[in-house]
């Protein structure tokens, strides 16, 4: 078994910042091409440069990773410049903190758009090059508050709580033709996202089994994991990377 990743093109969304950053430069640092989708065209672009300046290969794409034709647009793309894609980590999402009862409808549509039924359009794009190769990584970033809930984030959980069940739904539909699907619930990362919530991150991170905050690293790791052909016997599965925030299964 290895985890060398030559030869294949993986789609990393949100990949211009933070944890997809970091997922975009390990998967690289495997050897697979990455295809950078992110609205901010600079996170991007600085991505591909770190990438392109440890050896690896990437391309920097300008999409709204909900928008199904910004979705078509940068899979074509991707496509032509880098070749079929057979790795999609659906990492861009949204994480707002309101009460609940202060939650509009138009506050709550956004969320479940971006993070919801982004990813449904961008697996519903990338799944037949997947089929054709009958091979193929789908690696969710959902979220421990999925597990454990989240204060003033109902909208976020119910968002991510769909994402973790289509996950499995798409394992049980595409698992017998090479095609697995997982996802990674993060804990406490530290992240721009992560300090811009509404709590001590810090003094969080001390409550944890672990007693520190996770790194993006950590993450990157298990999506390293998941995308391998160490991981092919693994599909529907849940890599709980919190720290130990949350000790259950989901």
């Amino acid at each position: 078994m290895t985890r060398s990743l030559e030869g294949k093109v993986a789609v990393v969304t949100g990949g211009g910042s933070g944890i997809g950053r970091g997922i975009a430069r390990r998967l690289a640092e495997d050897k697979a091409a990455i295809a950078v989708w992110d609205l901010n065209p600079e996170g991007a672009a600085e991505t591909v440069r770190m990438i392109e300046d440890e050896g690896g290969k990437a391309l920097a794409l300008t999409a709204d990773c909900a928008d199904k034709a910004a979705i078509q647009a940068a899979a074509q793309e991707t496509r032509s410049k880098l070749g079929p894609i057979t790795i999609l980590v659906n990492n861009a999402g949204i994480a707002p903190f309101t009460p609940f009862m202060d939650i509009g409808e138009d506050e709550f549509d956004k969320v479940i758009r971006i993070n919801l039924k982004g990813p449904w359009l961008v697996t519903k794009e990338i799944v037949p090059d997947m089929l054709a190769a009958q091979w193929g990584r789908i690696i969710n970033i959902t979220s421990s508050s999925t597990q454990s809930g989240s204060f003033a984030q109902s909208h976020y959980v119910s968002s991510k709580g769909g994402l973790l069940g289509m996950t499995k739904a798409l394992a049980m539909e595409l698992g017998g033709t090479g095609i697995t699907a997982n996802m990674i619930p993060p804990g406490s990362i530290d992240t721009p996202m992560l300090r811009q919530a509404p709590i001590d991150a810090e003094a969080y991170g001390k409550t944890l089994p672990v007693k520190r905050l996770g790194q993006v690293a950590d993450i990157a790791a298990a999506a390293a994991f998941l995308a391998s052909e160490e991981a092919s016997y693994m599909t529907g599965q849940t890599i709980s990377t919190n720290g130990g925030r949350y000790m259950g299964s989901a």
